[in-house]
């Protein structure tokens, strides 16, 4: 090797380190801003990643994705996604509380960010409308309140000869209200007793059950809203120590020992965060992907629960289970 081609081949190799460089801030970045802990979401990031694997991308392989977790600190949640902007992320994903979006949506008008949300986006101010969302803002909605008046249909039919029943409530969270007049009303139409247990954060929600003896309800409808969603083992300790029916949002709780849950399917619903995720990486703006309706529900019944309970699931109801847990 003669004097200029070692020059030349040195040269070369200095120059490897920059391309390296410049093949991984080519890399797409997702930030993942969660209200919760990492092992509560644990599954709906399997959910995620299959969305995104769909559309050809994969974690660590051609796409990076930053998490970011408020521990159930809503107080957390502005400065996280504030931090996900300053790092120039690709797109926010929000799979968690209401109070993420509006979050990421102070943060930023431009990088775009996709929700799941159980409330009404247009409501909530999300975006526009669901078939043109306009903005930067879209995503998956989950029906949540849709379906409140269903969940009380179940309890009916599970305890018909019951008069009155609680529900577990996070009166910060933007849905409160709504959640309110609408199980209000559902307990109207088949006569039933109704009773709001305020639980705004973890040391509320045991407090909140230290008040059920005195409130003497029949039984408990747990309202979907994330902080209950991430603290849902401390949840179902509860209300098993009190030996209580209740009908929670989703199959993670029935999952763990809760008796029964109806609502959308959370694997479909994140699968879902994925794939948007995905055609945002390809190019579609979120302006142009109209808002996701959750069409895939599922209840959920836990039968060895029923019997610690002593609970006889009717005939009708395990009928109508998409699975039954034994």
């Amino acid at each position: 090797m003669n004097k200029r081609e070692f020059i030349t081949l040195l040269g070369g190799a200095a120059t490897w380190p920059l391309a390296a460089r410049a093949q991984q801030r080519a890399m797409p970045v997702i930030g993942y801003l969660y209200s919760g802990e990492p092992e509560t979401g644990a599954s709906w990031l399997v959910a995620f990643r299959k969305g995104l694997n769909e559309l050809g991308f994969s974690e660590g392989r051609n796409v990076a994705i930053e998490y970011r977790w408020a521990h159930n600190d809503p107080a957390r949640l502005p400065e996280l996604a504030a931090d996900l902007v300053r790092r120039r992320v690709a797109v926010i994903v929000t799979p968690g509380t209401a109070a993420s979006v509006l979050a990421a949506k102070a943060a930023t008008t431009t990088i775009p960010v996709i929700f799941r949300t159980g409330g009404d986006p247009v409501a909530l101010g999300f975006v526009d409308s669901l078939n043109r969302p306009g903005g930067n803002v879209t995503g998956i909605n989950s029906m949540a309140l849709e379906i409140s008046a269903k969940r009380v249909g179940l309890l009916h039919e599970l305890l018909p000869h019951a008069a009155r029943f609680a529900v577990l409530l996070n009166p910060t969270d933007p849905n409160a209200d709504q959640y309110t007049k609408d199980l209000q009303a559902a307990a109207l139409n088949i006569g039933w007793q109704i009773e709001f247990l305020g639980a705004s954060n973890i040391r509320e929600i045991d407090i909140a059950f230290a008040n059920l003896p005195q409130k003497q309800p029949n039984a408990l409808l747990v309202v979907p809203q994330g902080l209950f969603t991430n603290r849902r083992v401390q949840i179902v300790t509860q209300v098993t120590r009190y030996t209580l029916p209740a009908v929670f949002p989703t199959r993670d709780f029935p999952e763990i020992g809760g008796l029964m849950s109806y609502g959308s399917s959370n694997a479909e619903d994140h699968r879902l965060t994925g794939v948007y995720a995905g055609r945002i990486l390809k190019g579609e703006k979120p302006s142009d992907l109209p808002v996701l309706r959750a069409t895939k529900f599922e209840l959920v019944i836990n039968l060895q629960t029923a019997r610690i309970f002593d609970i006889e699931i009717p005939p009708t109801l395990r009928a109508l289970a998409d699975e039954v847990i034994e």
